[in-house]
Order: C-alpha cells, then sequence, then structure tokens
C-alpha cells in the first residue's frame, strides 16, 4: 500500500476499519434525561478548569439510538454537568458508557467523547420508562421515569439537548507524555424533536470501581425529561490548550 493510499484511511486497521467514514446522523434518538442534584465538593473535584461551575447539578442520561448512520442502533448512558466556559453556559461531558464498539472507537479518536464499552438500556415497562446501566455484570444505575405523563414543550426540550458540549481531548506521546490535551467545545445540530414528556423520576447509583457514578451522589431529583429527535453531532473545535498554558 503506498503512502498516499494509506493517508486515505482515518484508522486501523487499514483493511478492516474499526469505524466508517461517515458523519452520522440520529434517527429516533430517545433521551431519558434525570438531572439531579449531588455534592458540591465531589463535583469540583471531577470538573477541570477552566470549566466552572454553577449549581452543584448532574445530568444523568440514557440515550437509545434507533438508527445511526455508519453505526447502527445502540444505546449510550453516561453522566453531563452543566458548566460554564468564558461566559458561555454548557455541559462538561464526565462519563459515557455504550453498547457499540465502532461508535465508542469513533467518539474517542474523532471527537473527544470519554466513551467506554458498557451495557445501558431503555425501555418502558408497566407504565414507566426504565433506563439501566451495567457494567460488566454489574448494576451501576437503574432511573425511572412516569412513561408520558405530561407534554414537554418542544421549544423546551430542544433547549435541553442543544447545549453546547464540553470535553478533554488527550493523545498521549509516546514516552506516556501529553501529546495533545485541549478542552474541546461541540453541540448538536439540525435537530427534529419529534415528541417530549417530562414527569415524575427517581435515580438510584450504585458503587464500582470502574464505573463511578455514584462519586457524584444523587441528594435531589430536579427534573425529568424524555424525548425523541433525529439530530446531528457538529464537529469538535479545540477552545483551551493545556500543554500551552502549561509552558507559560
Amino acid at each position: 500500500m503506498k503512502q498516499q493510499e494509506v493517508l486515505q484511511h482515518v484508522t486501523t486497521p487499514l483493511t478492516n476499519p474499526a469505524y466508517a467514514p461517515v458523519v452520522p446522523r440520529f434517527t429516533n434518538r430517545e433521551y431519558l434525561n434525570i438531572v439531579y442534584r449531588t455534592d458540591a465538593d465531589a463535583l469540583r473535584a471531577v470538573v477541570p478548569e477552566p470549566l466552572e461551575i454553577d449549581e452543584p447539578l448532574v445530568r444523568f442520561e440514557v440515550m437509545k439510538m434507533g438508527d445511526v448512520s455508519g453505526y447502527g442502533p445502540y444505546t449510550e448512558s453516561g453522566q453531563a454537568i452543566p458548566v460554564s466556559f468564558e461566559g458561555e453556559r454548557g455541559e462538561y461531558l464526565h462519563a459515557m458508557y455504550l453498547d457499540n464498539f465502532p461508535a465508542t472507537a469513533s467518539g474517542r479518536e474523532i471527537s473527544a467523547y470519554p466513551k467506554t464499552i458498557g451495557s445501558p438500556k431503555l425501555f418502558a415497562e408497566n407504565g414507566a420508562l426504565v433506563g439501566t446501566l451495567d457494567y460488566g455484570s454489574q448494576r451501576v444505575a437503574t432511573a425511572t421515569m412516569g412513561y408520558k405523563h405530561h407534554r414537554l414543550d418542544v421549544a423546551e426540550a430542544e433547549k435541553q439537548i442543544t447545549v453546547p458540549t464540553f470535553m478533554l481531548k488527550t493523545i498521549p506521546d509516546y514516552d506516556g507524555s501529553p501529546r495533545v490535551f485541549e478542552l474541546v467545545r461541540t453541540e448538536i445540530t439540525d435537530v427534529v424533536v419529534k415528541e417530549a414528556w417530562t414527569g415524575p423520576a427517581r435515580l438510584q447509583l450504585f458503587q464500582h470501581v470502574l464505573a463511578p457514578l455514584a462519586d457524584l451522589p444523587v441528594l435531589e431529583v430536579v427534573s425529568a425529561s424524555h424525548i425523541l429527535t433525529d439530530l446531528t453531532l457538529a464537529p469538535v473545535k479545540p477552545v483551551f490548550d493545556y500543554l500551552k498554558g502549561a509552558r507559560s
């Protein structure tokens, strides 16, 4: 394989790439969102500067991807933390767990999503919307919400899921030192909200050393939403370089 041919590939293995070279479009992406109040000191311990915290809140999410170009259907779960950066309010993506390896690999390599493998599920049962997350055989989160109890304003639903998101892009050099260490920003675009609901909700988090969601404990459930949408993810853009800051 000639050098120019090598450069045409986006990832390895060259003859069997880990993910497709496409910009994915998400169709029928279904959210269960539960915003909860947590311990402020625990939150400050995991949110990196220069991001700032206003209130000690966390959004636990389970997302069932009805169809994604390049990846197919899969489910994802994680925690996002409301923050601000240079006056702009958004969310810091703290942890994400997926049941689809290509989506995990591309999210980490092309962008900066903090993705790892897990077993999330989202389903309706006995009048409740249920979201669960297992790590291996162990349950680490269970969320429940009254199924379609009250309609949520579509504009409010769109506002909830289109806030800017911030992540850390980290690539180590061959000696283990950081080669890339940046704070990056992205957002959701081309949104079509098909349904939006709210209702009573509960959330339980369970201790696990390799899936430490419970390190941000649930003190009070603040709000919940159930949203069905189509959307696209915009490319990430760097907004802060930790290595340049360290050298100055």
